[in-house]
């Protein structure tokens, strides 16, 4: 089966959304009991956390910590957002950097200026895009990035997209309430499928869809460690308390060629794999025998995998022991926590 189709559906009373490319789940996305990536908070400063640089704030999902802030005063109030789900026991990660993103649009009330997509390079697409976000920014002092979703579409479809966000980002960020409260809720997986999900697919929101396109059956494989890889060989991916363990296997092929052959497909299957299940944090990867010589392709081919990936992901770079270690922000809900 070839091309997208993105499902919109529910798993076990959860709405969710799957994307399938070419027949294979290329990403999910689940309702969470958590808060979503993306709320809003009014926020109370409560605790400094000497020798890290953060506080702890009051929101009216529990405790959150903030980072990397100076200058704040136990009981003032601040906006903050969401950045990902907390690990098991610990607060909710937010920042003060707060953003207002849709589709087309990602308003921007700590950086002023009007900003395209680097993705869209056509000059006469630009300027189009430039006259549609002067008109609807102007006499604002919040700054908008035009997503390249923007490029060939419809213009008072984008004008209306920011049109919402800044309305929705004049709302909150003019707030002026004196107790937590949440301002605005982080975006479910069927408006996020649409927010993300831009390129060209067929769509299917009838209930069932995730039995009729497959996704149910790629669901349960997932919830296994084995994600196997090209010429017979399988990665292993278990998540512990601490970490993300990936264990690269060549199979009954135990030589060097094989090796390199399977640490190289890891690296073309190992963002989709993380996606699908919602894994994040610490990763490390326990490669295949191969040449040192390899370890640089090995890198890039890593690096270009994760640049079309969704989630931040830092590549931490080799240990003595000849492991690889990257860190991943965790955007996602694991698999294992919402579906059993």
């Amino acid at each position: 089966m070839k091309g997208r189709t993105i499902i919109l559906d529910h798993i076990q009373g959860r709405e969710a959304a799957a994307l399938m490319v070419d027949g294979k789940l290329d990403d999910f996305l689940i309702a969470a009991d958590a808060p979503a990536p993306g709320t809003i908070y009014r926020a109370r400063a409560e605790r400094a956390i000497k020798g890290q640089g953060g506080m702890f704030l009051t929101t009216p999902d529990g405790p959150a910590f903030l980072r990397q802030v100076k200058g704040l005063a136990q009981g003032e109030m601040l906006l903050v957002q969401v950045t990902g789900y907390a690990e098991p026991g610990k607060a909710l990660p937010v920042t003060n950097r707060i953003l207002f993103k849709s589709r087309y649009a990602i308003v921007t009330p700590d950086a002023p200026g009007l900003n395209i997509s680097r993705s869209i390079r056509d000059d006469d697409e630009r300027d189009r895009l430039l006259v549609i976000a002067h008109e609807q920014m102007d006499g604002s002092p919040f700054g908008l990035i035009l997503r390249s979703g923007c490029w060939g579409a419809d213009a008072d479809e984008i004008a209306e997209d920011i049109a919402a966000m800044r309305a929705l980002a004049e709302q909150v960020v003019n707030d002026t309430g004196d107790a937590p409260e949440t301002l605005s809720e982080g975006d479910g997986p069927h408006v996020l499928a649409w927010r993300e999900w831009v390129e060209p697919a067929e769509v299917s929101t009838q209930a069932g869809g995730f039995a009729d396109h497959g996704v149910l059956e790629a669901l349960d494989a997932a919830r296994g460690a084995s994600h196997p890889l090209a010429g017979g060989a399988h990665m292993y991916i278990e998540p512990t308390r601490a970490l993300v363990a990936v264990d690269v296997n060549t199979g009954s092929d135990g030589s060097l060629a094989a090796g390199t052959k399977a640490n190289f497909a890891c690296a073309k299957e190992l963002p989709r794999a993380l996606r699908v299940r919602g894994l994040g944090g610490q990763i490390t990867l326990d490669l295949a025998p191969m040449p040192k010589k390899d370890r640089r392709g090995f890198e890039s081919a890593l690096r270009a995998a994760f640049r079309a990936d969704s989630e931040e992901t830092i590549l931490a770079g080799w240990t003595p022991l000849g492991h690889f270690e990257l860190q991943r922000k965790r955007g996602r809900i694991p698999l294992s926590e919402v579906l059993r």
